[in-house]
């Protein structure tokens, strides 16, 4: 980790993306985006959806990135702590929330915008149904709909509008798409979050690319290593991080516009 001049660890180069956030941070609750205004670009996308839009994914993506963010400000603010995987299981989080939001509101065109909403919401009610089945949920009510229902009624409306086959979504690709919409490196943006994934789910590889070795303890089989993160990495991910922040303000804002 980097040491300031007063011996403590230097995160100073967090403090951009926690001030963003923190931009959006009222008493006791985050602000959220605005519902889309009714002349907008943004509710002309979403309206032949019926209820699902974009805006309601790009809204709770954006939410959700925020409380990731503010998670970490807690942690390396208020706890002082850095240990080698929860500032990249954070911002892994942040990261593809607000690279959502970016890829729903920067389609090439309306068809191509609405298409990326209902794979999302086709992915959304699979997993449900997916939850469904592992606790044995029992449709009750009388216009209850159970995940693969919603699913199946997902694919009829991107027929009836006549948009292509719904794909399953690709983390990675988002990714790679919002940051060539950003204005960042897609390479080297999808690279950062490869290695940020690789942390949440704790494996090894990560430790070979994006942390430094700091220790070596002799043990039986050869040398326990201590490892602690690589700054210059951890930034790279805090700064596409921000830019995929900023940018949606921007465009939501702008989309929103009548």
């Amino acid at each position: 980790m980097r040491v300031s001049e007063k011996g403590a660890e230097d995160i100073s180069y967090l403090a951009p993306l926690f001030n963003a956030a923190a931009a959006y941070r009222a008493e006791d609750h985050f602000m959220l985006l605005p519902e889309p205004a009714a002349r907008s670009s943004l509710a002309a996308d979403d309206r032949p959806l019926k209820s699902w839009g974009a805006a309601k994914f790009v809204r709770s993506s954006f939410a959700a990135g925020l409380m990731h963010v503010e998670a970490l400000t807690k942690l390396v603010v208020v706890a002082g702590q850095i240990d080698p995987y929860s500032p990249w299981t954070l911002l892994r989080g942040a990261q593809e929330n607000f690279a959502t939001a970016v890829w729903l509101l920067d389609g090439k065109d309306r068809a191509e915008r609405q298409h990326r909403a209902l794979t999302l919401w086709a992915e959304d009610f699979r997993n449900r149904a997916q939850h469904e089945a592992d606790v044995k949920h029992v449709v009750t009510g009388p216009k209850e709909k159970t995940g693969w229902q919603r699913h199946e009624e997902i694919k009829q409306l991107a027929d009836d509008l006549g948009l292509p086959k719904l794909p399953r979504p690709s983390a990675g690709d988002i990714i790679f798409a919002a940051a060539s919409a950003a204005g960042l490196n897609p390479e080297r943006t999808r690279a950062s979050w490869r290695v940020a994934s690789g942390f949440a789910h704790g494996r090894i590889w990560p430790n070979l690319r994006a942390s430094e070795p700091r220790s070596a303890t002799p043990t039986a089989d050869g040398y326990l290593i201590g490892f602690v993160v690589d700054d210059a990495q951890l930034e790279t991910l805090a700064k596409a991080c921000l830019k995929f922040l900023e940018h949606t303000a921007r465009r939501y804002e702008a989309r929103n516009t009548p």
